[in-house]
């Protein structure tokens, strides 16, 4: 059992794996190393959910039919998928991750908790990064101040968030999101030293 302690650990990572709780800032965190570190890919996955306002197809995710994603999951062409807040199905296309690793390309995922266990299952030597909230409180305020879900919902999410943040101690390194440009570097000075700190 993690007793809370850490101590540093070399690996190297081509491939970091970053989930956390709803509305902790993930895609911002990936926009942000999107944006200053373009040698680093990060992976577009494929949602039954519709767009919310601003995201764009291709860009924040591949919007498609439960038809096509039924397909991908028969055609074993998702590294990982799951339903996430009981509604919209979430996957990683599988055949772009591998292409990148294959031309040693440094590769980010941002997915949520179910996806990234099955992503640990799958590709044992990718690095589980947990991208924290720094207080429950905060994380509330972030979730109400989207303003893209309503009361339904909203409360949806942060059950399943309690649930989230409960499975931090399954992961290799935490960062806390505080501030998204020092999050951002956190994230990205994994795949450059190829050293975390990971639970004892």
């Amino acid at each position: 059992m993690p007793d809370g302690s850490s101590q540093p650990v070399t690996r190297p990572s081509r491939l970091v794996v970053l989930a956390g709780p709803t509305a902790v800032g993930k895609g911002t965190v990936a926009a942000c190393v999107r944006r200053s570190h373009p040698e680093i890919w990060i992976s577009v996955s494929v949602t039954t959910r519709p767009a919310r306002p601003g995201e764009v197809d291709g860009v924040h995710y591949h919007f498609i039919t439960d038809e096509e994603f039924d397909r991908l999951v028969a055609e074993d062409g998702l590294l990982e998928w799951a339903v996430v807040h009981r509604a919209a199905r979430y996957g990683t296309p599988r055949a772009p991750v591998e292409e990148r690793l294959n031309a040693g390309t440094p590769a980010l995922l941002e997915i949520d908790l179910q996806g990234a266990r099955q992503v640990r299952e799958r590709m044992p030597g990718a690095l589980m990064c947990f991208l924290a909230p720094p207080s429950w409180e905060e994380l509330e305020r972030r979730l109400v101040g989207r303003g893209t879900e309503g009361p339904e919902e909203r409360e949806r999410r942060l059950t399943t968030a309690r649930t989230e943040l409960a499975a931090e101690p399954e992961f290799d390194v935490t960062i806390v999101n505080t501030d998204v440009e020092t999050a951002c570097q956190e994230l990205v000075d994994l795949f450059r030293s190829g050293t975390s700190r990971v639970h004892s």
